[in-house]
């Protein structure tokens, strides 16, 4: 009778652990599947913001590629205008030198069409040529006389400062007042020039730069 009483019993024991185990699987393959959901879509994100960072990044690195290419072209005309600008400054300095040197041309005969030239451009009757000290002597006493015969001017007067110009070569000339001056010195005049004969040699040089070549002057520096 005991067996037969505890039968029951047992076999509601049994059900409740059938249930137990049935929800216990239930529940184990609920949460494998929000597991494998829960993998699969942090591997869906992980390529996801992958790609984002691929793409960001080679966006980026195109961006800069861009930059670097427009870049090139203001380098190289950068680049080439510093060549020119070399090239003139070059030339510039050889005609400074060989005008110094007194090279290629009659120096006395020079410095007589550059004092007529200058005689020309001012006002007045009466003038003092200024040379330089070693220039007084060299180019003899008969200087302002070749002058005043160039200029072809009656009544005009013409006389050498008896004191040298600090002034490499070439000759500088003011009325007797001193109220007027030009310089027609060899750097004098070579710097006045320069931006015009600057832009000449340009085309020669650069065409294509040319018109951006500055009218930079030549250094103030005087020789001695």
């Amino acid at each position: 009778m005991t067996d037969r009483a505890g039968e029951p019993q047992k076999v509601l024991t049994d059900e409740i652990l059938a249930d137990a185990k049935r929800q216990a699987e239930r529940i184990l393959a609920r949460a494998k599947r929000e597991a494998t959901d829960i993998t699969d879509k942090a591997r869906a994100q992980a390529d996801a913001d992958r790609r984002q960072r691929l793409a960001a990044a080679h966006d980026e690195a195109d961006r800069r590629r861009q930059l670097t290419l427009a870049t090139v072209p203001v380098q190289v005309a950068r680049m080439r205008a510093e060549k020119v600008e070399a090239a003139l400054q070059s030339i510039c300095d050889e005609a400074r030198r060989r005008l110094l040197a007194r090279e290629g041309f009659d120096y006395r005969q020079t410095v007589v069409a550059l004092a007529t030239e200058a005689v020309g451009c001012l006002q007045g009757d009466a003038f003092v040529l200024e040379l330089a000290a070693a220039d007084t002597e060299a180019l003899g006493a008969d200087l302002a006389e070749a002058v005043r015969r160039r200029a072809g001017r009656d009544g005009l007067r013409v006389s050498i400062a008896p004191e040298g110009a600090d002034i490499p070569g070439g000759v500088v000339v003011r009325d007797a007042e001193g109220r007027q001056v030009w310089d027609n010195s060899l750097v004098g005049r070579l710097k006045r020039f320069w931006p015009a004969l600057r832009r000449r040699i340009a085309t020669h040089v650069a065409p294509e730069d040319a018109a951006a070549a500055s009218p930079a002057p030549p250094s103030d520096e005087k020789e001695s």
